[in-house]
This record gives structure tokens, sequence and C-alpha cells, in this order.
């Protein structure tokens, strides 16, 4: 088990070591006073990076967004262009029934220019760095 906290790694190496020593009847005490300590552990990590942000955001500068950030990951891409096929059937079904082939292809049209823009981040509200944001390492 790899590790970047050596004070956890040392509490799990002392409940292995007291589960050896007491046996398999005492395992889930010994299992949830681990868990607890890992609780506080996390607890204390997450509200240390917390104050961290707030003291940046305190000074001026703005936090970097973490991949799973919404804007920046692969999940709102995804659902952009799930939504976006999903209204294409109607969308599709209207500009064929009022313009034939060309109402379909002006509406496939449309929304292949707007998947395309969303993904290229022309705008403020698509993923992506806008024009003259830095990405916070300079």
């Amino acid at each position: 088990m790899a590790t970047h906290d050596p004070e956890l790694r040392k509490e799990l190496d002392a409940t292995l070591q007291t589960r050896k020593e007491l046996g398999p009847e005492y395992e889930s005490e010994l299992v949830e006073r681990f868990l607890e300590k890992l609780d506080t552990s996390v607890d204390q990590r997450v509200r240390r990076q917390f104050a961290e942000q707030q003291m940046q955001v305190a000074r001026g500068a703005l936090p970097p967004r973490p991949q799973s950030a919404p804007g920046n990951g692969y999940g709102e891409r995804f659902g952009f262009a799930t939504v976006s096929l999903v209204l294409a059937i109607p969308l599709s079904a209207i500009g064929a029934a009022h313009a034939d082939l060309i109402g379909l292809l002006v509406s496939w049209a449309g929304i292949v220019g707007v998947n395309v823009l969303h993904t290229g981040g022309l705008f403020g509200w698509a993923p992506g760095k806008r024009k003259g944001e830095t990405d916070g390492w300079d």
C-alpha cells in the first residue's frame, strides 16, 4: 500500500500488528478505530486545503481549478454532446418536414456548429481557457 502520510502508515501497521496479537475476534473494533483516525486525517487535510484556497482568494490569486471541476472535464463535454444529440432528433424531423433535405442539412449543420464552438472554448460558457486567461502557473 503506497501512502503519502507516514503517520497513517504507522497507524495501519500498528493496527495490523495489534490484530495479530489479539486475534480476529477484535478485528471489527480495530478496523473501526483505524477508520475513525483515517476519517479525522482526511477531514484535517480537506480543512487545510480549504483554508489555503481561502487565503489565495483573499490575496487576490485564484486557486487552480482541478480537472474534475465543471468546465474542465470529460463529463461536461459528454453531457453537452449527449443533450445535443437527443435534441437533434426532433430538430431533424422538423427541418426535414418543412424543407426536406435542405432543412435536414441546415439543422445538422447547426448542431455540429454548436458542438464545435462549445468544444473549442470560444465562448465564456465553454470549457477551456478563455482569451487572455492564464493557467495560474505564471
